[in-house]
């Protein structure tokens, strides 16, 4: 027993000597891994995930974007997010329409989304925690009312009695109410369903719709398989019901990192600089992302307007800080048609929508 004690007590010395010993080790390690990082922190490479330019970036950035031939999807076929800000996972989140871009903002699920003028308006008018940081396009032929070719349809005033299609809330379904109104039509005379665009051409083909007011892609797809255009929102614009589509970033986001909307905005820039000056390199890249071929895809880019950076602050548009432009007027005008289409219950002052444009992040 005595020699078992002695056993003991020599060991046990030993393992507590090798224990300080490890302790020692493991703080002198700690110890230069945290003057390690602190050197690393000073002298981290422009574009990491920690800081960039004048600040901060997030570990990921989250785009709501939609399939439609602009700026921001040839910025998404180009790459240009992912190379603007390396080390920063880019994630492109699919929406089908702007309601849905809505909903994905209120539960804080994506950073920066894009949506039409009318979900956009009511968006506002309901207070949802968004801002407009960029015009994208002004919508003209790529919109358009399509109808069947065997259901009889020559112009407008043959709708009634008709099933059409399109998606609530959207820019379509607003040029679609406008143009029956510009008419004198009452839309309770024609039965119009909701539906969203990638399910029309599956009802198209079915025969459950005799026509569809929508955007491309679709629209091409449905005129390839025997429709034709009726009216198109250029024509519905001309007489005062303009739509366009816009982007919307998350209130908290840009108030965590201005400089990375700043430089998101350089990003569609490029995107929309390369869809104006390659139109044939443009079409054949954006073509895969449409699903049409690249002539198609060219027939659908010239059927809108698209905007650079330099257009933002024009009077037509967002304007400036001092002098604001036309488009919040235009919100305004939106805001006050879903109001009487019982879409949104009120429509705010025209003050609210300006104060959600920030043509300040144009401005030096």
């Amino acid at each position: 027993m005595n020699r078992l004690n002695r056993w003991i007590r020599k060991h046990s010395r030993l393992y507590a000597f090798s224990l300080v010993a490890v302790l020692l080790l493991l703080l002198a390690a700690a110890c230069g891994q945290k003057s390690d990082e602190t050197a690393g922190s000073a002298a981290s490479p422009a574009g990491s995930a920690e800081d960039v330019s004048e600040g901060k970036l997030p570990k990921e950035i989250r785009i709501g974007y939609q399939v439609s031939p602009n700026g921001e999807l040839m910025a998404k076929a180009l790459g240009l997010a992912e190379k603007k800000f390396p080390g920063v996972k880019i994630s492109w989140l699919k929406f089908d329409s702007g309601r849905d871009v809505n909903t994905a903002i209120a539960s804080g699920s994506i950073d920066f989304g894009l949506v039409g003028t009318p979900p956009g308006a009511s968006g506002i008018a309901q207070g949802l925690p968004y801002q407009i940081y960029y015009i994208h396009d002004v919508i003209g032929e790529s919109e358009a009312l399509v109808v069947q070719q065997k259901s009889g349809i020559q112009s407008l005033q043959d709708l009634k009695g008709k099933t059409i299609a399109t998606t609530f809330g959207s820019t379509s379904h607003f040029s679609l109410l406008s143009a029956l109104k510009q008419e004198n039509i009452d839309p309770s005379t024609i039965k119009i369903i909701d539906m969203q665009a990638p399910d029309l051409p599956a009802a198209w083909q079915r025969g459950d719709i005799d026509g569809a007011y929508t955007w491309q892609p679709v629209q091409s797809k449905l005129l390839a398989a025997g429709g034709k255009v009726i009216v198109t929102s250029k024509e519905v614009a001309e007489k005062g019901a303009l739509t366009g589509e816009f982007g919307v970033v998350r209130s908290d986001f840009i108030a965590d990192y201005p400089d990375v909307v700043k430089q998101y905005i350089e990003v569609l820039d490029e995107g929309t600089k390369y869809y104006r000056d390659h139109p044939k390199e443009a079409s054949e890249a954006l073509s895969k992302e449409l699903g049409l071929t690249p002539e198609e895809t060219l027939k659908a880019m010239n059927e809108i307007t698209v905007l650079d950076a330099s257009q933002q602050t024009d009077a037509k548009y967002m304007g400036t800080p001092e002098q604001p432009g036309a488009f919040g007027s235009l919100l305004k005008a939106t805001a006050d048609f879903l109001v009487e289409q019982k879409s949104i219950k009120s429509a705010p002052d025209v003050d609210v929508f300006q104060k959600a444009i920030r043509s300040d992040l144009y401005t030096k």
